[in-house]
């Protein structure tokens, strides 16, 4: 068999052939499944290569990575690559979707989606919709979303699963088309987070000192970037802001240990709160449990509220409670 007749993946794999077995493992286990099917696939029907031939083809190969130089793959490289030979709109589509959640397809993508944010997504879409999906990622991801979907239609979603036989390919392109455009798209945009809101995020991860003296700091530096960061961030006494019916639901996903241990440096207002939205005998046992802890660390207190506070965004992500002002919304009869 000749060079020239040799598809990409044959010549891929005569390469690999040549090359130690120990490069050629080191090689596959950077590939994709898709990528190692492929070469595998023709590394098996491959048969009898002429010595001349494989001298031609690592030749060729190591000329190609020579006139390349140092290369730098990056966003901006793409892009500009991209404008070279596709329509703006069409390059700001393409880059979004790569900037979104790693994966080499769609479904790969999907996988490494947040199951709160999917769950958020696909209870707006057609129970066969969600069917599809669910089939095509992880067994373990399946489980997570379809548990936070809501109960009537996650069991339609469950009976069309069960009948899911062969998806047609048209139908399966329908349904990536609809996830790259409404999603996916969405999704990457929403990631471009500011720079001030992943430092607040970060500094709710300080412990109480550290975060006064590093806010402190930056204050002196820069005031207006100080008070925004300030202003974005969600404390534990921000949970003032929470109505009643959303402090029950965050109460019966806190552990009893880490609440007494949060509200001992707590302020008044926010043990008055939870109190109240506790039976009488829950809240007098409470005070009993706070009383009885004496003398605490503070960073055990910092670590305590913090675990709350990460448990009432996971809820707000999944939509069971909104981190709002506490005020309750206007009903009409």
């Amino acid at each position: 068999m000749s060079d020239r007749s040799l598809t990409g993946p044959e010549k891929a794999a005569t390469v690999m052939l040549a090359l130690p077995e120990d490069v050629a493992a080191m090689l596959f286990s950077r590939m994709h499944e898709d990528e190692i099917r492929d070469v595998s696939q023709a590394m098996s029907q491959l048969g009898t290569i002429a010595a001349d031939t494989v001298e031609v083809l690592c030749r060729e190969f190591a000329e190609q990575l020579g006139h390349a130089g140092n290369l730098v793959g990056s966003y901006e490289n793409t892009e500009r690559l991209l404008l070279k030979t596709l329509p703006r709109d069409r390059v700001a589509q393409i880059m979004e979707e790569i900037r979104g959640p790693a994966g080499r397809t769609m479904w790969d993508k999907l996988g490494n989606v947040n199951e709160g944010v999917l769950a958020n997504f696909l209870k707006n879409e057609y129970p066969q919709t969600v069917a599809v999906v669910l089939t095509k990622i992880r067994p373990e991801h399946a489980a997570r979303v379809l548990a936070l979907l809501p109960e009537g239609f996650s069991m339609e979603v469950v009976m069309r699963m069960l009948r899911i036989e062969t998806v047609q390919k048209e139908a399966l392109e329908g349904v990536e088309k609809t996830l790259k455009a409404e999603f996916m798209s969405n999704l990457a945009r929403s990631a471009r987070r500011d720079a001030h809101e992943l430092m607040a995020e970060i500094f709710n991860n300080l412990d109480r000192q550290a975060e006064s003296r590093i806010l402190a700091a930056l204050e002196e530096r820069n005031r207006d970037a100080a008070e925004r960061i300030r202003g974005l961030m969600f404390t534990f006494e921000d949970l003032n802001r929470l109505n009643g019916a959303a402090i029950q639901v965050l109460l019966r996903s806190v552990e009893k240990d880490k609440l007494a241990l949060a509200l001992k440096g707590a302020s008044e207002q926010m043990r008055d709160l939870v109190m109240k939205n506790m039976t009488e005998r829950a809240a007098r046992l409470l005070k009993d449990d706070i009383a009885g802890l004496g003398a605490v660390r503070l960073r055990d207190v910092d670590e305590a509220q913090a675990a709350i506070v990460t448990a009432a965004k996971d809820l707000a992500a999944q939509g069971q409670i909104e981190l709002g002002d506490g005020k309750e919304e206007e009903m009409v009869q």
